[in-house]
């Protein structure tokens, strides 16, 4: 990759820069989780996506995991969450199914940085209230499983 492409990169990278996306869809993030059956469309639509991308790498393996808490608090299975945090998982999912992109998706490999910047930026914001969920996840599971 040429220096001045690079460089390009880093500029559009940049945590202000991704926070700025993210915010700009807080009001799509609000507007779905008002409506439940839009919302499912959406997370089916985005693990569509998210299957096709060649390489998820590490910061996108962890979508699964919010696209999960985001069902669990649209079916108010799992509510003990800041909206905020609900907001900001959103929002960041939003921008990966977005066709429109700092780096659009079309440049082979290069065109899924950004949105693997947007994901980790998101994730390092909501990554104890995550945390917290995967907790919850697992003694429902094992209480589940244990009878």
């Amino acid at each position: 990759m040429n220096n001045e492409f690079k460089g390009d990169i880093e500029i559009i990278l940049d945590n202000e820069n991704i926070s700025k996306e993210i915010e700009k869809n807080n009001a799509k993030a609000e507007d779905l989780l008002k409506d439940k059956k839009k919302m499912e469309r959406f997370l089916e639509r985005l693990e569509r996506k998210l299957s096709l991308i060649p390489v998820a790498g590490k910061y996108l393996s962890d979508v699964p995991v919010l696209i999960s808490l985001v069902k669990a608090y649209v079916d108010k299975e799992y509510i003990d969450i800041p909206i905020g945090t609900i907001i900001a998982i959103v929002g960041a999912l939003i921008y990966v199914l977005s066709p429109i992109d700092l780096i659009p998706d079309a440049i082979p490999v290069i065109g899924y940085i950004d949105d693997a910047a947007v994901l980790a930026f998101a994730y390092k914001l909501v990554h104890d209230d995550v945390t917290e969920y995967k907790e919850w996840k697992e003694a429902k599971n094992n209480i589940i499983n244990n009878g």
